[in-house]
């Protein structure tokens, strides 16, 4: 390679993240921009690109705030507009993105008629499907995040409602589509954990109040929480400074489902080796009050931390000690209890600041003492 070869290619790789989505709203990702009148049939859009920036298929409505289905209002978080989707129906937008790269989609949607909605979210060729069942919110909208990584320079990411319900136009609505771009953390010699500070995670609306969820992510490769799955059936709510109490930072996890809601990292470990947990416990400052307890887990070890939350912020530190079993040792955090905000919202102690260390094991005996006879 020519002395030129490596700036050349540096040059490349800068001009194609140039070009890629940056971070923030998607185009129009707010739907404030709607269809022309011709382009409507009552609240039903007309034409596969009637919506600017967007490609719709199947039964999709414009909804404007403040708009009755019966007797129930429909409101819509951000702005005048949203869309519902109904029986099989989606919205689509191609993305010029950086090949390789992660990325998180944050949106928000609430649900209409249905109890058991959920929603297909893909970004070829990945996609996942999040569920909808539990609100977490009393406004009536939540959140939620979702991760993926980049095989192409361009794709399409899609939303979809796979429910079929007798009335077509149930379904959930959505607003507010952001992307941002992932830098997964590296592991260092002072955190055996990926991402213990949950600094890195998906966009939050800098004007919104209810965080990000993290959906169950099992069968998701990519987390929108870098090193961190949710390895339940409830959702880990993502929370920012901002708006909430943070132990340290400007993010912290906050365990909304109880026992049903739990965080977890594999991390790498040697068997027999011994090492320390350490992680901050507290409240969000959301007027969570009460006693809370987080039960942290790592190999054959376990540690209950409580917390006597006054709903205002704080929190306290607590470290788990364990000896590896496995070359390999998942690291998990629950809420034992489930907590509710006067106002019906889903609430639990935060977590933030965790870090994995190895340590010297201080009941080892040490080697008897040899005398040398004269």
């Amino acid at each position: 390679m020519s002395r030129y070869g490596a700036p050349l290619l540096l040059l490349c790789a800068a001009v194609h993240v140039a070009f890629a989505i940056n971070d923030g709203l998607l185009p129009n990702g707010n739907f404030e921009a709607g269809p022309k009148p011709s382009e409507l049939r009552g609240t039903e859009v007309v034409g596969r690109h009637a919506i600017p920036e967007w490609e719709v298929s199947g039964f999709v409505e414009y909804i404007e705030s403040g708009h009755k289905q019966g007797d129930m209002l429909l409101v819509v978080p951000e702005g005048a507009h949203a869309v519902r989707l109904g029986n099989e129906a989606s919205i689509r937008q191609r993305l010029r993105v950086a090949r390789g790269a992660y990325y998180a989609v944050t949106f928000s949607a609430a649900r209409t008629c249905a109890q058991e909605e959920r929603l297909n979210v893909s970004a070829t060729p990945d996609s996942g499907v999040l569920p909808m069942q539990t609100m977490y919110s009393s406004t009536g909208w939540d959140s939620y995040a979702w991760g993926f990584r980049a095989l192409f320079d361009e794709l399409d990411l899609v939303i979809h409602n796979p429910g079929l319900e007798e009335d077509p136009a149930c379904g959930p609505l959505i607003d507010s589509v952001a992307i941002r771009t992932l830098y997964p953390p590296r592991l260092t010699n002072k955190n055996l954990l990926k991402n213990g500070d949950m600094e890195e995670g998906p966009y939050i609306f800098p004007n919104t109040t209810w965080g990000v969820l993290i959906p169950p992510n099992i069968e998701d490769e990519h987390s929108p929480l870098p090193g961190w799955k949710v390895e339940s059936l409830k959702a880990v709510k993502y929370v920012d400074a901002a708006h909430y109490a943070v132990p340290r930072g400007l993010r912290a996890a906050q365990l909304v489902g109880g026992r049903e809601s739990a965080l977890a990292q594999v991390a790498r470990t040697e068997p027999g080796r011994s090492y320390a947990l350490t992680f901050a416990v507290g409240d969000a400052g959301d007027a969570c009050a009460g006693p809370m307890v987080v039960e942290a887990f790592a190999a054959r070890a376990s540690l209950r931390v409580p917390y006597e939350s006054k709903g205002t912020g704080g929190f306290k530190r607590a470290v788990l000690r364990f000896a590896a079993a496995e070359k390999r040792t998942t690291v998990v955090f629950l809420s034992t209890y489930y907590h509710s905000k006067p106002d019906g919202s889903l609430c639990g102690p935060v977590v933030d600041d965790v870090a994995l260390l190895s340590v010297r094991n201080a009941t080892k005996p040490k080697p008897p003492l040899r005398l040398r006879l004269l």
